[in-house]
């Protein structure tokens, strides 16, 4: 079973800008583990109705890694929003990572973002992209802030047999654009790539189930770790 993982880990590694497959192969750690997510978005007219174009975003996470025998982060995120259009809406945003690494004292990482999203509707399904570039306060030192911009690109498709039923795929690049100790290298950050399946209650309310694959780079770009994850997420619109 190890050996199949770490094949599948290296044939998704070769498909990562700027990942060393060499120093993949010789490095890789591999781990199992599940992502749980509640996130809510909404129009702020229900507090008045001048702001029907202001938008909030509130979202919640919890993780666990060590072969789901470990919680190891939470995530709470909070955004303001702005639509330019029924499909383009720019946001700031702040984000709180509580984090417990198995064998490291714990910590908490804070994070301030501008972000943009653009939803795409086609023929074939929706594509949504979404910038954040994120500034991250790191716990080592409260001065020391890494800049990270992040891309994602995510494709929903819903069956004609089921319209309800939808396929789900999107991948998210990070990159650190300067070097700090606490931070590392400048350079390729992470990749997470997703394929699972949603369900469509009503406009108001989805729910997604599928495999997150996310593969890390180390301070140095010497050592890799791949994540093999169950993810679960709840959508709800207001």
């Amino acid at each position: 079973m190890k050996t199949k993982l770490r094949l599948a880990g290296l044939a998704l590694a070769s498909l990562v800008p700027g990942v060393d497959l060499a120093a993949a192969s010789e490095d890789l750690l591999q781990d199992a583990g599940s992502w749980l997510q509640v996130v809510g978005e909404g129009s702020l007219q229900a507090i008045d109705p001048s702001l029907e174009k202001s938008r909030i975003w509130l979202e919640g996470q919890s993780r666990w890694d060590g072969d789901w025998n470990h919680w190891y982060q939470g995530m709470a995120r909070v955004a303001l929003g702005y639509s330019l259009s029924d499909r383009a809406t720019i946001w700031a945003g702040y984000t709180w990572l509580p984090t417990q690494n198995i064998g490291k004292a714990s910590s908490s990482q804070q994070d301030v973002w501008p972000g943009f999203r653009y939803v795409w509707p086609t023929e074939f399904g929706t594509l949504t992209f979404r910038t954040l570039v994120e500034s991250n306060f790191l716990p080592r030192n409260g001065d020391e802030v890494r800049i990270r911009p992040r891309q994602m690109i995510r494709f929903m498709h819903p069956l004609g047999f089921e319209p309800r039923l939808s396929l789900i795929a999107w991948d998210e690049v990070f990159v650190r654009v300067n070097s700090t100790p606490a931070g590392g290298q400048s350079g390729f950050d992470q990749n997470r790539a997703f394929a699972g399946l949603g369900w469509t209650f009503n406009p108001n309310f989805r729910t997604e189930l599928g495999y997150l694959n996310q593969y890390l780079d180390d301070a140095t770009h010497t050592d890799n770790t791949l994540h093999h994850l169950i993810m679960g997420s709840v959508f709800i619109n207001f």
